[in-house]
């Protein structure tokens, strides 16, 4: 097959889905990841050949193994990897406590950098 295969997470809704729509319609070929990949079966079903799903949580190391690992035998390779993944907080950072903020950092900022 022809086309970039990408690596996408946090696909269950907002940017992370169009994304993938996008790439599928493109005719590239897509890993799409979620923590609940359930949430993914239409694209599974619409995708075909070229769309596989995995669970990948961006703060467990061995999820994201799995998905890469299921992504290369899927694939052969991985082309773009896109870290949507991620979750907000409304008001000032001196307003959350301690265990939200460290939640929030770790999908964000840490889950980041264990993706790429």
């Amino acid at each position: 097959m022809t086309g970039r295969v990408w690596l996408i997470t946090g696909c269950s809704a907002g940017f992370g889905r169009e994304l993938t729509e996008a790439a599928l319609a493109a005719g590239d070929r897509v890993m799409a990841t979620a923590r609940r990949p359930e949430t993914l079966a239409d694209l599974e079903a619409t995708g075909g050949e070229r769309v596989r799903t995995a669970r990948l949580d961006v703060t467990d190391a061995a999820s994201i193994d799995a998905a890469v690992a299921a992504a290369l035998s899927a694939f052969g390779r991985i082309d773009v990897v896109v870290n949507n993944a991620g979750h907000g907080s409304v008001g000032a950072v001196e307003e959350l406590d301690m265990a939200d903020l460290r939640a929030l950092m770790e999908v964000m900022f840490f889950g980041a950098v264990a993706v790429t």
